[in-house]
């Protein structure tokens, strides 16, 4: 599993509740943050090379934790590994899908997810008539990863970012950003209680056994999880505690150079 940094972690704490019985080499690009302001073929490029680390540490499936890779490079990893390779956008529809009462959806994302269309031709294969507004929210990442989730800042910058969304009058939010539901306070309390907020993470979790099947490969107690990231060891683990809990404790670096 790979994000751009700590945002796959809120997919990972879904899997883990899933299926504990798993061992999971999580990586945390933490080192080329963020993915959302970078050009679709950096971000394939990226995504590229992170799957063959994974891969060559045994991974049996991929999982791209990240709205930004998954909308740049899902179909190039699909073609360049030999094992299954689950996205977060297809679950994250799927799950709005079921949610929305009005038909009217929103999305909002990283500049790079929004402005790749992934979603909208996503929603567009699955719904047709359904209607979705998109919003980019710069600044949302940034904010998760320095542990500001609640701050006056936040939610001033929230106000201004979903308000399309508010105008649009959906019953519906998918957050198009495995960071945001860091967020999920911050965005219900500006959206309003009547409003669905979706995180992927879960459905994504659900993709995942549906791969990987019902079978157990032993006690959850000895299921392997290790924690790679190319930026700071003490801050990764640090924040990444607030996105999944105490099992980051060993976190190994990783030079690109």
């Amino acid at each position: 599993m790979f994000d751009s940094g700590l945002g796959g972690l809120t997919v990972l704490r879904a899997l883990i509740d899933l299926l504990p019985s798993e061992s999971v080499d999580y990586f945390g690009d933490t080192g080329r943050f963020p993915y959302g302001t970078k050009p679709a073929g950096e971000v394939a490029k990226y995504s590229l090379q992170i799957a063959d680390v994974l891969i060559d540490r045994g991974a049996r499936l991929l999982v791209v934790a990240c709205n930004s890779a998954s909308a740049a490079a899902l179909d190039a990893l699909a073609d360049h590994v030999d094992v299954p390779v689950v996205g977060v956008i297809e679950p994250g529809v799927r799950a709005a899908l079921r949610a929305t009462r009005n038909g009217r959806v929103g999305v909002i994302g990283t500049v790079g997810t929004i402005s790749s269309g992934a979603y909208q031709r996503a929603f567009a294969a699955a719904s047709p008539d359904l209607e979705v507004s998109c919003a980019a929210c710069p600044g949302f990442v940034e904010f998760v990863e320095t542990g500001d989730v609640d701050s006056d800042q936040v939610h001033v910058l929230a106000e201004r970012l979903l308000a399309p969304l508010r105008e649009a009058e959906v019953d519906t939010v998918v957050l198009g950003c495995t960071h945001y539901p860091l967020l999920a306070r911050t965005i219900g309390d500006v959206m309003g209680r009547e409003v669905v907020l979706v995180s992927s993470a879960d459905e994504t979790a659900f993709a995942v056994r549906e791969l990987v099947g019902r079978r157990s490969r032993g006690e959850a107690a000895r299921a392997r999880r290790r924690f790679i990231t190319s930026g700071d060891v003490d801050t990764f683990r640090r924040l990444g505690a607030r996105f999944l809990g105490p099992e980051v404790e060993h976190v190994e670096a990783w030079s690109w150079s």
